[in-house]
């Protein structure tokens, strides 16, 4: 049966837009319509890679015939922008995170409910070929029973030594680490676990930093707070009873130090970096009991592995995260809206992320344990067995 493609239009074409319309561009689903940016040498480079129409947000939102807006503008402009949109009469996809902070997210939550429209939001690393392996682990019981989830991320954002004032986007609130980075181990536990049910913890901004950088306009003084918290540890509760530990850090140094385990009854899983999809050194690895001092390589199920990081962009530079399927979930979302199904990166998943974080914020502040109310279904698992060509690997997400 012939389906009609889901016409997509981008807002925001900065440095993550090259991944998004690379994936976009290559599925059979989607008619990849144009681009737009406040700078509109942007978005005249990105439509002229990509043979897309350089058009305006007004001109994108005015299209009667798109039905998707891609939101990748930065951080503090996401709860704006999506909000445009869905008045537009628009689904809309954002990057990660829905937005900057929970009122402004859950806002927008509301108003899709209200006008019929679909919301979602990034990481869909966990649609990818490691994570999805790791979900077929657990459901056939190769762990047993989940006991407790260890998450990661400790890295360095070293903006107090650069040479000049940082990107405006890290003078914003809730454009740190916690906001940056905690989706992805988020989304990657809640795919593999389920929705979290009760979350606290502590988080803080180190007061004393100040700039090091002689060349920086502030070098000797104090670095204002701006950029919300720089360390975070969160005390997760899922609901299907395992515990979990969040720890974030853009206090540390390089190389980034990542780490996700899952320990059950008869097994645990060391998965990898969920800021990658999988291969190229990001392998999955389980222990199962009788065999507690080896790890083993488990093959992947599923398709969406990272490709070759060596492959030159088509823009000839340096574009972030160029080698992966960032985006493969608005894929889905085009899929779901013509099949008439939920999609997989769910507005309740979204917004699940913005209230943990919220949690643990006022956890730390109030030194009370939140009940989470938002409660997302697992994401549907992806169809195993389909590699190679992206239209061969799009018949695992369409249901």
């Amino acid at each position: 049966m012939d389906v009609d493609k889901v016409k997509v239009g981008l807002i925001g074409s900065g440095n993550i837009s090259y991944t998004y319309l690379n994936t976009l561009t290559q599925f059979s689903i989607i008619e990849m319509v144009g681009c737009s940016d406040l700078i509109p040498e942007k978005s005249k480079a990105r439509a002229e890679t990509f043979g897309i129409r350089q058009m305006t947000t007004d001109e994108i939102l005015a299209d009667p015939e798109i039905e998707i807006v891609v939101n990748t503008t930065e951080l503090f402009n996401h709860n704006k922008v999506t909000r445009m949109a869905l008045e537009a009469g628009k689904h809309v996809y954002s990057e990660k995170a829905m937005g900057d902070n929970y009122e402004g997210a859950k806002a927008n939550y509301d108003l899709a409910a209200e006008k019929g429209l679909r919301i979602g939001s990034a990481p869909d690393i966990y649609m990818g070929a490691a994570y999805q392996t790791a979900r077929k682990l657990i459901d056939e019981g190769m762990i047993g029973t989940p006991l407790l989830a260890y998450a990661l991320c400790f890295r360095s954002y070293p903006f107090h030594a650069m040479p000049f004032e940082f990107p405006k986007a890290f003078g914003q609130r809730g454009s740190s680490i916690t906001y940056d980075m905690s989706g992805y181990y988020i989304n990657a536990m809640v795919a593999l676990l389920g929705p979290v049910q009760r979350a606290s913890g502590y988080s803080r901004f180190f007061e004393d930093r100040v700039y090091t950088n002689t060349g920086h306009p502030r070098y000797g003084q104090k670095i204002d707070k701006l950029s919300g918290e720089t360390v975070m540890m969160g005390n997760l509760e899922f609901e299907c009873g395992c515990y979990g530990s969040l720890a974030m850090c853009s206090e540390g140094f390089s190389p980034e130090i990542p780490r996700v385990e899952i320990l059950g009854t008869e097994g645990t899983l060391t998965l990898p970096d969920p800021n990658y999809f999988g291969g190229w050194g990001n392998d999955v690895y389980i222990t199962r009991v009788g065999n507690p001092g080896e790890k083993f390589k488990v093959p992947f199920t599923h398709g969406f592995s990272d490709m070759d990081p060596e492959i030159p962009t088509k823009t000839g530079k340096r574009e972030p995260c160029h080698n992966s399927w960032r985006g493969i979930a608005v894929v889905d979302m085009a899929w779901a809206i013509r099949r008439g199904r939920p999609h997989r990166s769910s507005a309740e998943l979204a917004l699940h992320t913005v209230e943990i974080l919220n949690a643990i914020d006022n956890s730390d502040a109030t030194n009370r344990v939140y009940s989470i109310e938002t409660r997302p279904q697992r994401p549907a698992p992806l169809k195993p067995g389909f590699f190679g060509h992206p239209t061969v690997m799009e018949a695992s997400i369409d249901l």
